[in-house]
């Protein structure tokens, strides 16, 4: 097995990132939606309101940056690569472009992902790419990234 694949983190560890990484999101919304009303709504099987929807989409984003874009930025790390000691790099192994790193790996599947049905769709998709050789998820084709061991 050549080297460039043998460095490459495994789908497991990039699946547990990928919780922590939600873990810790749902920890910082779930209050906010409390505050808000929003998760009482929903509860009682009210659906969110469009705006709604954009707005937590929006703060989730934010949320997102606020608490992984200094890391991102310096170490291509999320909080959840960090804990498993991975980080994204180019297909040079370099620290990839910050903004493109966000637009195309965070924002464009995030945008994509509040589309009804398309974007429960464009999800699944997404990830099943990660069973390919490369063990490169959709948005890693996009953003030209891979995600190795640290």
């Amino acid at each position: 097995m050549s080297e460039e694949l043998t460095n490459l983190a495994s789908r497991w560890r990039r699946l547990g990132g990928a919780l922590i990484d939600g873990v810790v999101m749902v920890v910082i919304i779930t209050p906010i939606m409390l505050i808000s009303g929003v998760l009482q709504q929903t509860a009682t099987g009210q659906a969110m309101s469009l705006g709604q929807q954009a707005a937590f989409g929006a703060l989730g984003f934010g949320i997102f940056l606020a608490v992984n874009g200094y890391f991102l930025f310096k170490k291509g790390q999320t909080i959840g690569k960090m804990a498993l000691k991975m980080r994204i790099v180019d297909l040079n192994e370099n620290l990839p472009a910050f903004g493109k790193l966000i637009v195309m790996r965070y924002l464009v599947f995030g945008l994509i992902g509040q589309i009804p049905l398309i974007g429960g769709l464009a999800g699944l998709v997404n990830v099943c790419f990660i069973f390919g050789k490369d063990r490169r998820c959709l948005h890693d084709y996009l953003a030209g990234t891979r995600v190795i061991n640290a």
